[in-house]
């Protein structure tokens, strides 16, 4: 049997700059501007009114987060404002303890905070009149203690934070020396942090200098005993060196602190085999594999030591074949196959794997698709087969009932610095119209355009444009589900009502029919394949929430992360009788060509169209009050 390094890959996303989201599935056309009456490329003379974001009488209002202490919370939050009707208004991200909304429509709202580590609190609001509201927030430190990085590295302090910063980057480039003299600066400020302690371990490891790497490591737990990360690593190393029983307690405690962690269960496995417990050890070995999909086929070499254990040889040799086959890579997998009907013995060898791995993951962006598994409920029996063909119902409801519809949108574009810190940040509102339609048998096409109240703020910052944000739940519609593999985790909680969780990924040797990346006009064609997560509301089978991810970088445009967070709610379209769900707010982080951003999009003030439609459409329930801005002038293409 051999052993495995714990993977632990910065986690960086990428969206579109000037790459137009295309396939032969959904195809994100031209990104013309939308200023006159009738919008070109468009058939069935859909009227429009430019500057629909404007509005009548909005109000102001001011945030503020402490902790138990009394003191601004340090950490990240999020503020969610929903109104009555439970429809989502908007949703941001609070850093620093206190966050300022602006152009609060007239109306009732419940406002949530939710924080790592602390209770949830909620808040009635209302507006009336363009008014200015101070809201303040004293939250509750919740049972379960918080190991997030946001917030342990926000306790570090600026020069703390850059000076770690600087180390990991420089451990990622493999350049040990630079690392070393950040490393020694940022301990010099912060000896008794963990995550300082934590990178100066992995420095040490980089080194093979194992009984040095350990010592930091224990030095982090000290400071934090349930880093999750430390854990690992530590177990790691320790079970490189056969030492099942010493890692063992080590690994406990991580699954107490991520129970759903592919890699604390992968090392579980091995932990378990050296032990000599190969019923426990296929346990966890099924357990990770259950968890990280694809991610963890590292584990299946010791699944088939523990198959082999338990005599169970065919079953073992049959996870090899397989493992081999896609890893053709891995010399180790045949030498095991061939020595398989002799009696396994531990061994400490490594597979594939890059100490250098196990560094920080970037703290300004969320954890990969397959990091770990949210948490379901016990007990409910999922049948897939029927949640993704009445979900897919849904998906051809959209496309039947949603022709055009046009909102304002909201943007807020942050660049990252190589650290993981905001370096800038700008913030555009457009006019913005959709329009989904099947343009022929088993084809659908998006066209989307978008007109800057400001005409200065017609372009995207850095010239990249972020498209196909309500398209990305047709991946469900029947056209597209059958070109990927699909999984039911089981029946989670959300926002007060139930959910089916389906993992995805683009299926091999299927069409990729959702994402394609094209540089310029007449570019090259890259198709992106897919992976994430969808939450299905059990009671009306609407995509409530989706999370997309790379399903493997692409190196030949510098494409190294794309990951998109976005979250649906009810909109209902007083003239037409029609409720569909509708991006309400989005998240977008891209690694592409050197640059990290991060992007928040929100969305409201939704309009619908009909095909024939040549009249001045109705706002929709709920903007009553809303009048529209005057025209804005027409914006250049944003190609």
């Amino acid at each position: 049997m051999r052993l495995f390094r714990v993977e632990r890959p910065f986690l960086v996303l990428a969206m579109i700059a000037a790459f137009a989201l295309a396939s032969t599935g959904l195809a994100g056309r031209a990104q013309a501007q939308v200023s006159t009456t009738t919008v070109p490329g468009m058939s069935g003379g859909m009227t429009t009114v430019s500057g629909l974001a404007g509005i009548v009488d909005t109000g102001h209002l001011d945030i503020y987060v402490k902790g138990p202490n009394g003191t601004a919370l340090s950490g990240v939050a999020m503020v969610t404002l929903t109104k009555v009707s439970g429809q989502i208004y908007r949703q941001e991200t609070i850093r620093g303890g206190h966050i300022r909304l602006d152009d609060i429509g007239a109306t009732e709202y419940k406002l949530q905070v939710v924080a790592p580590g602390y209770e949830p609190m909620e808040k009635d609001l209302e507006f009336r009149g363009s008014v200015e509201k101070t809201v303040t927030f004293e939250l509750r430190s919740a049972d379960v203690e918080d190991t997030s990085l946001g917030e342990r590295l926000a306790a570090l302090g600026p020069k703390a934070q850059k000076e770690l910063g600087k180390a990991t980057e420089a451990l990622r480039d493999k350049n040990t020396k630079e690392a070393r003299s950040h490393l020694e600066a940022a301990y010099k400020l912060a000896a008794a942090h963990p995550d300082v302690n934590y990178t100066y371990g992995v420095y040490e490891s980089e080194l093979n200098h194992a009984a040095e790497a350990k010592t930091y490591w224990k030095k982090a737990l000290e400071a934090d005993p349930n880093h999750l990360r430390t854990l690992l690593s530590l177990s790691d190393t320790l079970l490189h060196e056969t030492k099942g029983g010493e890692a063992l307690p080590y690994l406990t405690r991580a699954l107490k602190v991520q129970p759903t962690s592919w890699r604390a269960h992968a090392l579980m496995a091995t932990a378990q085999l050296q032990l000599g417990a190969a019923a426990q050890s296929l346990q966890e070995a099924q357990r990770a594999l259950e968890l990280g999909h694809d991610k963890a086929d590292v584990v299946k070499p010791v699944l088939a030591a523990a198959l082999t254990q338990q005599n169970d040889k065919p079953q073992a040799i049959k996870v090899l074949e397989g493992y081999i086959k896609d890893h053709p890579s891995d010399t180790d997998a045949p030498k095991e196959l061939a020595n398989i009907l002799m009696p396994t013995t531990v061994i400490a060898a490594s597979v594939a794997g890059d100490e250098s791995d196990t560094l920080l993951p970037s703290s300004w962006m969320p954890p990969d698709i397959d990091e770990s598994v949210p948490p379901v409920e016990a007990g409910a029996v999922c049948s897939l087969k029927d949640v993704l063909a009445k979900a897919g119902d849904r998906m051809q409801e959209f496309v039947k009932n949603t022709n055009r519809f046009t909102a304002t949108e909201t943007l807020i574009h942050e660049s990252i610095n190589k650290w993981g810190l905001p370096a800038n940040t700008e913030k555009r509102k457009y006019d913005y119209v959709a329009s989904v339609s099947e343009v022929a048998p088993g084809f659908l096409g998006v066209d989307e355009f978008r007109n800057a109240a400001n005409p200065a703020d017609q372009a995207f910052p850095d010239g990249v444009e972020t498209n196909g944000l309500p398209a990305l739940a047709l991946i469900f519609h029947p056209y597209n589900a059958k070109n990927f593999d699909m999984t039911c985790e089981g029946l989670a909680k959300w926002n007060g009502g139930l959910a089916w969780q389906i993992h995805f990924v683009q299926a091999k040797g299927k069409p990729n029919n959702i994402r394609n990346y094209k540089s310029g006009v007449n570019g090259v064609i890259y198709p992106v394949a897919l992976k994430g997560r969808a939450w299905i509301a059990a009671d009306t089978y609407q995509v409530v929430r989706l999370e997309t991810g790379l399903a493997a970088p692409l190196p030949q445009i510098r494409l190294f992360a794309d990951r998109t967070e976005i979250d649906y709610g009810p909109v209902k379209f007083r003239d037409k009788d029609v409720q569909m769900w509708l991006p309400q707010s989005a998240e977008v982080f891209y690694d592409w060509k050197g640059r990290r951003i991060h992007r928040r999009h929100s969305f409201s003030n939704y309009l619908l169209f009909d095909v024939n439609d040549q009249q001045k459409i109705s706002k929709p329930k709920g903007a009553e009050d809303e009048e529209p801005e005057p025209a804005a002038k027409p914006g250049k293409p944003n190609n």
